[in-house]
């Protein structure tokens, strides 16, 4: 593969995939000890040392990303077979170097280089802490044990999301036109596939995002709400549906106690003291303490939130509110005191006009054209695949694959196929995979986006331009590489606040029959309801939280209970009573398989930087050219070639506060 050329999805063949990545590991080692060589009679510097291993890095990461991303795309036997296979092939290498004391060497030496600049500095400072972090100062037996716990990890993280992907997919409900009272057209149409798909005759409700919460949302079946919201909150654990079956209790149990045994090898407390090592935070209680004070300022307003649903659930006949009812009840009261629901403003939202408007709203902004166009090779027809200009210059591309479906992992994210670097003369073009999982449109009616759903595509394109915009040369620090996790999340809720402008909305709305643009009366009651039960809304993601924290600060892991600390942290919220079988964290990807652990607290962090940072805006006008320049070149340019506190100090002239999101939350002022 050349240094830009897409990749060929269609080509990868499961069974030749772990010995093409067990042979491109050994030339990665035998070129690592090439340049070891060189560096050693030739002295260390950036061409001889740092240039030539993130050319040995970027191919390898080039071979192994399209592999993942089709693995969680597009799951099968073989596929995820091969990909685990290949797991702790590249953990025991990464490992390896990491720990390797040559190349440490070889770092430290680069350090004191005069001639080094800003960018190449960072790369070095962020290796040698990486070096250390691995493990490079142990002595020889706990170096091993650190090793073979990192292997392990690997593993275990892919297994929880095998269990909760396949206990997923295996749950489904056949149901009549009848039970489905209340469900709107499109998750009828959803619910009619779904059947068809399954040779069921009538309708079937499943666990996947679309039909779930469609279901939660509007289905007046208060049986069936209850029915479907046991099994979801119980997936992949040791009850509801399927008990047992697909359990990940031992393996978070394992993930836990292996995380604990890492962080004490490199003399850490715990792992949350190992985790914030690498991020703005600078200890776990300055965590604790951020958390704790969010919620003292938002518990009293999520109760009022709570309260106000009360109020309401006597008209459904509901006597006593439960955790599946909150979700229908605010759809509910949305539609009494606003006159608005999110399925009222789908028409509005046609896929394709909000993402054309959302191209527009990003080239007033930052002055880049998104232009559709013919990709080499993709791995499913629903993909579309995109390149980035400016000034008729191509400098990125990306894939957005926007639907749900089966053996697809559910969520929205942003990942990496290439990342932008120069050497020479030469540049490769940074390269996205954007994925979500809406509902695909139905017959002749096109994908209708709720208003939710809109900010979702908005929060994983901001994630893009962070990694498509970048300006670096360097791949350790371009795009989001180097930045540390709590402010990684600042250009996706920045980018959110387009969702929310009176000057932005015509541009991402228009119906998908008539054309009309979203109605006046609409959309002040759309922004009248912005936020309604915003404080139930920050007190779930403290839940999150909190219960990330408490995990990973756990003083005896290996016989840790997770429910029993699910439900303490519950306590501090007492909003509603949790049902004894809720098992949400054995499904909750972001910490057990994902970059969030002991970091779950990153989202609302950054979003403190993000309202923050949107506030210059606010200042002056949502389109100012001079501050989206400025944002532009301040933080998406930067990539991680500087610490956070920093450009963001460079774009606002000082520190966040956390006054604006309050503000626009609605949790004061």
């Amino acid at each position: 593969m050349t240094k830009n050329e897409l990749p060929r999805f269609q080509s990868i063949d499961p069974a030749a995939i772990e010995p093409a990545i067990r042979s491109l590991l050994e030339d990665s080692r035998t070129e690592v000890r090439e340049v070891l060589k060189r560096v050693e009679a030739d002295g260390s510097s950036w061409d001889q040392l740092a240039a030539h291993l993130e050319d040995i890095d970027d191919r390898l990461e080039k071979t192994w990303a399209p592999i993942s991303h089709l693995n969680a795309v597009v799951s099968s036997d073989d596929l995820r077979a091969a990909h685990d296979a290949c797991l702790p092939l590249l953990a025991e290498y990464a490992t390896e170097m990491g720990q390797s004391r040559s190349l440490f060497d070889a770092y430290r030496a680069l350090e004191s280089d005069d001639g080094l600049d800003r960018a190449q500095q960072k790369v070095v400072a962020n290796a040698l802490r990486d070096f250390r972090l691995a493990g490079v100062d142990l002595d020889d037996a706990p170096k091993a044990r650190f090793a073979e716990i990192r292997q392990r990890l690997s593993v275990l993280s892919s297994e929880f999301s095998n269990r909760v992907l396949d206990a997923t997919d295996a749950w489904w409900l056949a149901v009549s036109r009848e039970e489905l009272e209340g469900l709107p057209e499109v998750n009828l149409d959803l619910a009619k596939a779904a059947a068809e798909s399954r040779d069921v005759d009538g309708y079937v409700v499943t666990l996947e995002m679309p039909s779930y919460f469609g279901v939660m949302d509007h289905c007046r079946n208060r049986a069936l709400r209850e029915d479907i919201y046991r099994a979801y909150v119980a997936r992949a654990s040791e009850v509801g549906p399927h008990a047992g079956e697909y359990d990940n209790t031992q393996t978070m149990r394992e993930i836990v106690s292996l995380r604990q045994e890492m962080a004490a090898l490199l003399g850490f407390e715990n792992y949350a003291e190992l985790s914030v090592a690498t991020k703005m935070a600078t200890s776990g209680a300055e965590v604790q303490a951020f958390l704790d004070d969010l919620l003292s300022r938002c518990l009293p307003v999520a109760r009022r939130d709570i309260a106000e649903l009360r109020e309401a659930a006597g008209d459904f006949g509901i006597d006593e509110v439960e955790p599946w009812d909150v979700r229908f009840l605010t759809e509910r009261v949305r539609e009494t005191r606003y006159a608005v629901s999110q399925e009222a403003l789908r028409p509005y939202f046609p896929i394709d006009r909000v993402a054309t408007g959302m191209f527009e709203i990003v080239k007033r902004l930052f002055d880049v054209d998104v232009v559709e166009a013919d990709a080499p090779d993709t791995w499913h027809e629903d993909v579309r695949f995109y390149r980035v200009e400016r000034d008729g210059e191509t400098i990125a591309h990306f894939y957005l694959d926007a639907f749900a479906r089966t053996a697809k992992r559910s969520g929205a994210w942003m990942a990496d196929c290439h990342v932008r670097r120069e050497w020479g003369n030469d540049r490769q073009l940074p390269v996205a995979f954007l994925t979500c999982n809406f509902a695909p449109g139905v017959g002749d009616r096109p994908a209708l986006l709720t208003h939710d759903e809109v900010t979702t595509l908005f929060h994983e394109f901001g994630h893009g331009l962070h990694h498509m915009l970048t300006q670096q040369k360097y791949a350790a620090v371009s795009g989001i590489n180097g930045v540390a996790w709590d402010a990684v999340e600042l250009p996706s809720q920045f980018l959110e606040n387009w969702c929310w402008q009176r000057e932005s909305i015509p541009l991402i709305s228009s119906h998908f029959e008539t054309g009309e643009a979203l109605p006046d009366d609409m959309l002040d009651r759309l922004l009248e309801a912005k936020n309604f039960q915003s404080g139930w809304f920050m007190v779930r993601q403290l839940e999150f939280g909190l219960f990330d924290m408490a995990v990973h600060t756990d003083p005896d892991p290996a016989n840790i209970d997770f429910a029993t600390i699910l439900m303490s942290v519950k306590e501090k919220t007492n909003l509603l009573s949790p049902i004894a079988e809720d098992r949400f964290p054995w499904s909750f990807g972001h910490i057990f398989a994902g970059g969030y652990a002991a970091g779950y607290y990153s989202y609302l962090w950054a979003e403190v930087l993000s309202a923050d940072a949107f506030g210059a805006f606010e200042e002056t006008d949502v389109f100012d050219v001079p501050t989206g320049r400025r944002f532009l070149n301040a933080v998406l340019e930067v990539g991680g070639s500087e610490e956070p506190v920093d450009f963001f100090r460079s774009f606002r002239g000082r520190d966040a506060t956390p006054d604006a999101l309050l503000r626009h939350t609605g949790i004061s002022g």
